[in-house]
């Protein structure tokens, strides 16, 4: 099993910036990728960022050249680095990880943009 617990909730105005990271914990040898989904009220879950064990990314485009994904394997974190957010980005933003076998998600966290 794998825990996911993610933190960096927060209110944010239109144009300002906001970070998330997620940490896990348990068998990490299980997980091929970690990253980030994101769902708005009404909306199907979607994903928005993930990197692989060996740092390969993919950026849902609706976020591409805004929000940047990163992971530090020392302390099996990954971090969402998110800029010029729009009200549209507003979400509940649940952490990934991605395994051969199994799907993990965190509790998710609530990211509120103001315009």
């Amino acid at each position: 099993q794998v825990q996911l617990e993610e933190s960096g909730e927060g209110l944010v105005q239109a144009g300002g910036s906001l970070a998330l990271s997620c940490v896990a914990s348990g068998n990490i040898g299980s997980i091929d990728a970690l990253g980030w989904y994101r769902q708005a009220p009404g909306k199907q879950r979607e994903l928005v960022a993930r990197i692989t064990t060996d740092g390969q990314t993919t950026i849902s485009e609706s976020v591409m050249g805004r929000f940047t994904i990163s992971r530090d394997s020392t302390k099996n974190t990954v971090y969402l680095q998110m800029s010029s957010l729009k009200p549209e980005d507003t979400a509940v933003y649940y952490c990934n990880g991605f395994g051969p076998a199994q799907i993990y998600w965190g509790q998710g966290t609530q990211v509120t943009v103001s315009s």
